[in-house]
């Protein structure tokens, strides 16, 4: 099965954001991919952490979703769609959350995300928190892949949640990587997750200088549990594309069978 991840540039302008990940969408179909996957905040890169509170939407309705059911349907694929704000329990919050759609158009599975992002280094400062609710359920959803477990961004520095996904054939990371953390650990972290997992990595990233100011460090890829970087785009708006080789999961998981290894599991406190 082809999967696909995209990468953009996402802009303060919803709709212009929206032209291009149709544009970017039917691009990856056109190479044959089945499952496409949007970076996080593809919707929108504002020009303050409170812009997203505007755009936030009921689950189940919005023009956001809609697009995303649209296209799941247009294209006859099944969309992982990022990540979009959902309205949450807290006032002045939101809900940092990836949906999947079906080619149906119908959810089948919905992610907030967990950890939130935060860095102080120098001039450059992200406190996600102040302005989004963690979700506290890990999820992973059944595909034409297999199961697919998904995280987003943060979550990469975070292994205890992907081995709480149980085995997956497949794990979706979109992020919003900043230049400087993705410069020093963003293919570590993937080709390690990857690697310990057995398992297929497909990242989608935003990956250029926004209009905001913020520079993000791009580099989406698709990453095989031997840990090679299959496809990658560097900066830019992009498409990175691949195979997923069920039977190069199970000859992995044979010649090196390390998760029936385990020892320190959750059983052992």
């Amino acid at each position: 099965m082809k999967v696909a991840a995209i990468q953009m540039v996402s802009t303060p302008d919803v709709h212009e954001n929206m032209a291009t990940a149709k544009r970017l969408l039917q691009a990856a179909a056109q190479q044959g991919a089945q499952l496409l996957l949007l970076p996080e905040y593809w919707p929108l890169m504002g020009m303050n952490e409170t812009d997203k509170l505007a755009i936030a939407e009921q689950p189940g309705h919005g023009q956001l979703q809609s697009f995303l059911s649209d296209m799941a349907q247009t294209l006859g694929v099944t969309i992982i769609g990022g990540s979009i704000p959902l309205i949450s329990d807290v006032e002045g919050k939101v809900l940092n959350t990836t949906l999947v759609y079906q080619a149906d158009g119908k959810t089948s599975g919905r992610y907030d995300k967990m950890h939130l992002f935060g860095f102080r280094k120098g001039d450059e400062s992200y406190e996600e928190s102040r302005t989004i609710s963690a979700g506290d359920q890990v999820v992973v959803v059944e595909t034409a892949a297999g199961r697919v477990g998904l995280a987003i961004c943060y979550d990469l520095r975070f292994p205890e949640l992907f081995r709480a996904m149980g085995q997956c054939n497949l794990i979706v990371v979109p992020s919003a990587f900043t230049y400087t953390t993705g410069e020093a650990h963003w293919e570590i972290l993937l080709r390690a997750r990857a690697i310990e997992n057995h398992c297929y990595i497909l990242a989608s990233a935003q990956g250029g200088k926004h209009v905001n100011g913020r520079r993000t460090w791009g580099h989406s890829m698709l990453i095989d549990p031997w840990g090679k970087v299959i496809d990658e785009v560097a900066e830019g708006e992009g498409v990175v594309c691949g195979d997923i080789d069920l039977q190069f999961i199970e000859n992995v998981r044979t010649s090196l069978p390390a998760l029936q290894h385990r020892k320190l599991t959750s059983s052992l406190g």
